[in-house]
């Protein structure tokens, strides 16, 4: 099955691919410099959608992970072997498949919006059921909830950032290489 590159069909998608980076909880960079926002060609119908229902109440979807190498899957799995956060690698996660999105609510001019947590907070804070937090935080979570169970994703119930495409056990776990944008 063909990846899509997200920001083809979705502009202004924003992208803040944090395993490209050193600012993630394994505390180095997995993917390399220019990685996409890759997913299968469903889960970027449901994220337009998504992305369509929330600029016009002021929101952009930033995305923190998207497609993800079944390699950095294991890499995970060897410090946060922990089911329910990470996926063991010798089943796949969803992101292995193209069919998982971790991602956040941006304001339109792309600005910070407050959450209950940081990405990958790996605690009961980062819930959806979390009661705490600021009263604000809480609204943020239940719109991105709202917008993204409305173009047919489901919550992960331990991770506020992250969507899963249904069904998405089913697919094959893909191993396609990261080929950076031109």
């Amino acid at each position: 099955m063909e990846l899509v590159d997200a920001t083809t069909v979705i502009p202004d998608l924003m992208l803040d691919l944090r395993y490209a980076t050193k600012d993630n909880f394994l505390k180095r960079q997995v993917y390399p410099d220019g990685a996409r926002c890759l997913l299968l060609p469903d889960s970027v119908k449901r994220l337009k959608q998504a992305a369509d229902v929330l600029r016009p109440q002021g929101y952009r979807l930033k995305v923190y992970d998207c497609y993800r190498p079944r390699a950095v899957q294991y890499e995970m799995w060897k410090i946060l072997p922990k089911p329910g956060y990470v996926a063991d690698p010798r089943k796949g996660s969803n992101h292995n498949r193209g069919g998982a999105v971790d991602l956040t609510l941006a304001t339109a001019d792309g600005g910070e919006v407050e959450m209950p947590t940081a990405f990958d907070d790996f605690t009961p804070s980062a819930h959806h059921g979390f009661k705490g937090g600021t009263p604000a935080s809480r609204e943020h979570r239940e719109v991105l909830r709202q917008a993204m169970e409305g173009a047919g994703f489901q919550r992960n119930k331990m991770e506020w950032w992250h969507y899963d495409l249904p069904g998405a056990t089913k697919l094959p776990v893909l191993d396609v290489p990261f080929i950076p944008a031109n």
